[in-house]
């Protein structure tokens, strides 16, 4: 079977999930076929039921209350095509939302020529290695892309979100701004300074480590990330995302995602640490290494 780099992650979490949603949508296609001839030939279809009205957002201290934990939706916007890096599917809608990057035509042959490379040697069923082969975290903002349950845990002063995908973890401190650029020690989540505008939280992240990079898109030390965090009703959020950065962006690079309310879910440990996963020395391709029995090195 051809793995693709989503398959990089060694927890079983995410092969389950996708082959427990795979076989959902094979019962419901089952299902359905039958349900469409039956009711083509009825005389007159269902009347649909009215849609339940959306229950308001919760509140802490009069402001939106983002607790709880959330799946990523499938916005309704038209799916990148392969060239604007990554596959358009996950188990929870469209990876990549909003328009292609807007790169400065100086880095556009080298980036597009990159991404051609990475797909090429997908389609190969060659994949090169990732920092997922690395059990290196996705950072930010892929974190936010929320392929496992996000959790949301927040307090007056502080939101912190947690991805179940690398136990991946970013704090949003309300009433702070940002710190300086120079001041910021690279990271793979940045520093986050929040505050709010009326009913939204309006937050800027900096010092992101200019390796950690979302959709193959390179970024220099000065990246400002900007988010609007807006409660749409009680099982809803939006996370408005802004990619500001001069050096590599002819201006700014915007998107959204929404994200839907998973009651009941509690979430679990995800620890990469039986990956074995490396990157072929000579290729950069990535390779598979197996114990054997008279093997005893990993």
């Amino acid at each position: 079977m051809r793995r693709t780099t989503r398959d990089t992650n060694v927890s079983t979490g995410l092969r389950s999930r996708a082959i427990a949603i795979a076989a959902a949508a094979v019962a419901v296609s089952i299902v359905a076929a039958p349900n469409a001839g039956a009711q083509a030939q009825s005389t007159q279809a269902p009347a649909a039921k009215p849609q339940e009205p959306s229950k308001p957002a919760p509140k802490l201290a009069g402001k939106p209350d983002f607790t709880g934990v959330w799946d990523r939706q499938q916005n309704p916007v038209a799916q990148p095509s392969a060239r604007t890096g990554g596959s358009a599917q996950s188990p929870t809608g469209p990876q990549f939302a909003g328009a292609a990057p807007p790169i400065k035509p100086e880095f556009k042959a080298a980036y597009e020529a990159e991404v051609k490379r990475l797909a090429d040697a997908e389609q190969r069923g060659e994949p090169t290695t990732s920092q997922n082969t690395m059990c290196l975290p996705q950072g930010m903002p892929a974190m936010m892309l929320a392929i496992f349950p996000m959790e949301v845990i927040q307090t007056p002063k502080q939101v912190t979100i947690i991805e179940e995908a690398f136990t991946q973890i970013r704090r949003l401190y309300i009433g702070e701004d940002a710190p300086k650029v120079e001041d910021a020690e690279p990271g793979f989540y940045g520093h986050t300074g929040a505050k709010w505008e009326g009913d939204t939280l309006v937050a800027e992240t900096v010092g992101l480590k200019t390796n950690v990079v979302y959709r193959n898109v390179p970024h220099s030390e000065n990246l400002r990330i900007h988010e609007r965090l807006k409660m749409l009703d009680a099982d809803h959020f939006e996370d408005e995302v802004t990619y500001v950065d001069p050096q590599y962006l002819t201006g700014p690079w915007t998107w959204k995602w929404t994200y839907q309310r998973r009651n009941g879910y509690k979430m679990l440990e995800y620890v990469c640490e039986d990956n074995r996963e490396f990157a072929d020395p000579v290729t950069g391709q990535q390779r598979m290494r197996f114990k054997t029995k008279t093997d005893t090195k990993q």
